[in-house]
């Protein structure tokens, strides 16, 4: 079993956070790499580096949904915990797609795709989501091609 190239970057951060004693990051670090384990055993698989993004998109994920939970319930302290937790994990991540990036990836993907309707929206997600999965909110991605597809059809 090889270790990919992401997650060699992640235990050798880890390290330096340990010499470091930089407890919060490393917390942050180990617990990624307990998910990337986690995916190893459950599945049976060594993640290449595109599974180990993946991973990592969803813990993101996991923590923007928490922090609009702890913010609804004024417990900032918590929200801080885990904004700081996305800064993190974003370190390990390719580098965010700009607006207009992602714009034309959308529109690429509908012309592709050949969408005219809402109907079509599944597959303009299955195009999009493999070219920027762990690089943009797939749920503002999710309003964009509703927005694009909901122009298209009042056209």
């Amino acid at each position: 079993m090889s270790d990919s190239a992401l997650k060699q970057e992640i235990t050798e951060a880890m390290k330096d956070a340990m010499r470091a004693r930089d407890k919060p990051r490393l917390g942050t670090i180990r617990l990624a790499l307990s998910e990337i384990k986690r995916v190893e055993v459950d599945e049976r698989i060594d993640p290449d580096d595109n599974r180990i993004i993946v991973i990592l998109d969803k813990m993101v994920k996991q923590r923007r949904e928490s922090i609009k939970m702890f913010e609804e319930a004024e417990r900032t302290e918590l929200a801080d915990q885990e904004k700081f937790e996305i800064t993190v994990l974003q370190e390990f991540l390719p580098q965010a797609l700009s607006a207009a990036e992602l714009d034309n990836i959308i529109q690429a993907a509908l012309a592709e795709s050949g969408a005219e309707s809402m109907k079509d929206m599944g597959k303009v997600m299955g195009l999009v989501k493999p070219q920027v999965i762990g690089r943009a909110d797939m749920g503002s991605i999710s309003a964009k091609i509703k927005a694009a597809l909901s122009q298209g059809a009042s056209d």
